[in-house]
């Protein structure tokens, strides 16, 4: 970072790093909402307004993830939970977990975009995505649940991480649903050359993949994970040690070495 920039002393992996911990405590609110009967007057009112603001559409939400599980074209992992990007036999592997209305995966993302795609290109890294709905959790709503469709459905079409790529990069504020409407994801996917035809449309539409999505996050909350993004390399937790994190440069050299 420059040196000419106020906020110099404030990189991006402080940043990154303060968000996600935001991020962990608003996961930790949405895990742990237990309101006691002897919790009264503001208080008591408050808990229960956030509780019913993070339960806000959740009939509709079951409705949209109670059909079959269609897990998208080539998926991994256990149970087909993940969608990997790269070689198979690339000898790392970068584990992600991540809500595409997460700020803080968005923070993740624009840090270590460019590294990873060339790793990946290169046959070095493999990466495993496992998509999460935290904030329709946390905030009410199904852009979160909806993206992650999309998402899914680019993967039917072997468009993943091009289109994984334009909707971090065009991320709404947190509080701003605009995932929730599908015509706003099959716009963004015209960004991506090829995608946005009749197969994807309707694969967007229809909610094809919304009770994968559904399965995926719950293996997320029975994993008892921090928060998003969760990002593991070679099954090693690179925020564990905050420290001495990895940055996207050790992140090249950690790869560029397991591959000799």
């Amino acid at each position: 970072m420059s040196e000419n920039n106020p906020d110099g002393k404030r990189t991006a992996r402080e940043r990154l790093a303060e968000e996600r911990e935001r991020q962990k405590a608003r996961d930790r609110r949405r895990r742990a909402v237990l309101v006691s009967a002897a919790v009264v007057g503001v208080l008591a009112l408050a808990a229960v307004g956030g509780l019913l603001a993070a339960n806000a559409g959740d009939d509709d939400k079951k409705k949209d993830t109670s059909g079959p599980v269609v897990a998208p074209e080539g998926a991994a992992g256990k149970d087909g939970l993940a969608i990997r990007v790269g070689e198979e036999g690339a000898r790392s592997t970068l584990t992600v977990w991540e809500d595409f209305r997460c700020p803080a995966c968005k923070q993740f993302e624009d840090a270590y975009r460019s590294t990873v795609n060339d790793l990946t290109k290169k046959g070095q890294l493999k990466v495993e995505y496992h998509l999460a709905t935290l904030i329709d959790d946390n905030m009410g709503g199904s852009g979160s649940l909806r993206a992650a469709n999309a998402a899914a459905c680019s993967q039917d079409a072997g468009k993943f991480a091009p289109y994984h790529d334009v909707l971090f990069q065009n991320q709404p504020e947190e509080t701003d649903d605009a995932f929730a409407d599908n015509d706003k994801l099959i716009e963004l996917a015209g960004k991506v050359d090829g995608l946005d035809g009749a197969a994807f449309k309707k694969c967007v539409d229809d909610g094809t993949h919304n009770s994968w999505v559904a399965k995926s996050d719950r293996a997320f909350e029975d994993a008892k994970l921090r928060g998003t993004p969760t990002v593991l390399l070679d099954g090693k937790d690179i925020f564990a040690d905050q420290k001495n994190p990895l940055t996207p440069a050790k992140l090249k050299a950690a790869v560029e070495k397991a591959n000799g």
